[in-house]
């Protein structure tokens, strides 16, 4: 098997641990990750130190904030217009201190993950997220994925260049297992089960959910997240992408990757092994532990988070997922095992019927059905290999074909 993240196995980058604090680069630093990845550093100085920094540019303030507390010798932003109130804002604040060096425009991100560095944490949130994920890698830096897309849009490009164990995910459901892959080897395991919080929705049948508004999808229980991630939270897309992350990280089989409903979101993920024993990782709903353990791998980061409290009663649940209300975890497993460009259609086409739902174009039960209908229309991908003109040019055609189905 060609695992790309197994705890099992060890990767040594080509730029080792310095004596003093591992030097990070944080990709999508204003986002919920980055700004989560940055109280991990700030708490642990002794531990990380940020080197460079990259965003969409939208949050110009924060980044300049996050620029100088850190001390970073390089900011990223894809907006091109928000250097000049960048600068701006970097000068005004820096109290004497030198400026970063300021990269701009589209492949600044990409630029960044090239820079010398132990680890590459990508923060970033979309498809927009391949081309540094496979920057970083090409340049031997351990990667601490949080951008599921780029690797479900380009896997077999990802895998291509990864070496076994140079990935280590964020995602709280495949961190967690991650970790609970350590219980045992690879041919004992029987069966992943990736958990799902069930979103605002859980228990609603497919007519209750034809009349919710946005303002109900964002209003996840359980996790604070960016609107599409919460949307997506919401329509159980995110659970698909994460059954084809599961698969293209751990590479077991679809039919061996199940989902199964946790309203609490105590426990993020379990493995079954071939004895019929479950090892499951389990703690409070908290993102900066699975950062922190992504960005301190094969090390863990003390008290990164807060741990469960032994001291209370408490009840876990959990349910069966409903394919009828929630079909997006069957159709992404039919996308999976297409393969090709078939995911990166799905992804594509979901984003755009996710902003098509936020600003009353379409229904929320629109938002899988037109999903499903731009897969069916991209049909089974031609030959087996794949490149990254081949993603951009579906992802294009998906998301066209897409705005055209939610106009009507």
């Amino acid at each position: 098997m060609n695992s790309l993240a197994h705890p099992q196995l060890r990767f040594n980058p080509i730029v080792k641990d310095p004596s003093g604090p591992r030097e990070l680069v944080i990709l999508g630093s204003t986002g919920s990750i980055g700004t989560q990845a940055i109280d991990v550093v700030l708490r642990n100085p002794d531990r990380f130190r940020v080197v460079a920094l990259s965003a969409a540019g939208g949050r110009v303030e924060l980044l300049a904030e996050q620029a100088l507390r850190l001390g970073v010798h390089t900011v990223a932003v894809a907006d091109e217009a928000a250097v000049a109130p960048l600068r701006e804002a970097l000068a005004a604040n820096a109290a004497g201190r030198a400026l970063p060096e300021i990269l701009a425009g589209p492949e600044a991100a990409t630029e960044a993950a090239r820079i010398e560095c132990h680890s590459v944490l990508n923060g970033i949130t979309g498809s927009i997220g391949l081309a540094p994920t496979l920057a970083a890698l090409r340049a031997g830096r351990v990667l601490v994925l949080a951008n599921k897309e780029s690797l479900i849009v380009g896997g077999p490009l990802v895998k291509e260049l990864a070496k076994p164990g140079q990935i280590v995910p964020v995602d709280s459901e495949h961190t967690a297992i991650f970790q609970a892959l350590a219980g045992g080897t690879r041919a004992e395991v029987r069966k992943l089960v990736v958990t799902a919080s069930g979103g605002p929705f859980r228990g609603r049948t497919r007519d209750q959910l034809a009349t919710v508004t946005p303002g109900d999808a964002l209003a996840h229980p359980t996790w604070a997240m960016g609107p599409v991630i919460t949307i997506n939270s919401a329509t159980l897309v995110n659970k698909g992408l994460e059954v084809i992350e599961a698969h293209l990280l751990y590479d077991v089989p679809f039919d061996r990757i199940e989902v199964v409903v946790h309203p609490q979101s105590v426990v993020h993920s379990m493995v079954e092994f071939s004895d019929g024993s479950t090892l499951a990782q389990a703690s409070p709903p908290d993102m900066r532990m699975p950062i922190a353990l992504g960005l301190g791998w094969p090390d863990r980061v003390p008290d990164a988070a807060p741990g469960c409290d032994w001291t209370k009663a408490a009840t876990w649940e959990f349910f069966p997922l409903d394919n009828d209300a929630f079909p997006a975890v069957e159709l992404a497993r039919e996308v999976g095992t297409l393969g090709g460009t078939a995911p990166a259609v799905f992804n594509a086409a979901n984003e755009e019927c996710v902003d098509a739902f936020l600003k009353g174009r379409l229904p929320f039960t629109g938002i899988v059905d037109t999903v499903a209908k731009v897969v069916a229309e991209h049909g089974a991908p031609a030959g087996t290999s794949l490149t990254v003109a081949d993603v951009l040019h579906a992802e294009d055609w998906a998301r066209a074909r897409a705005r055209q189905l939610a106009a009507g």
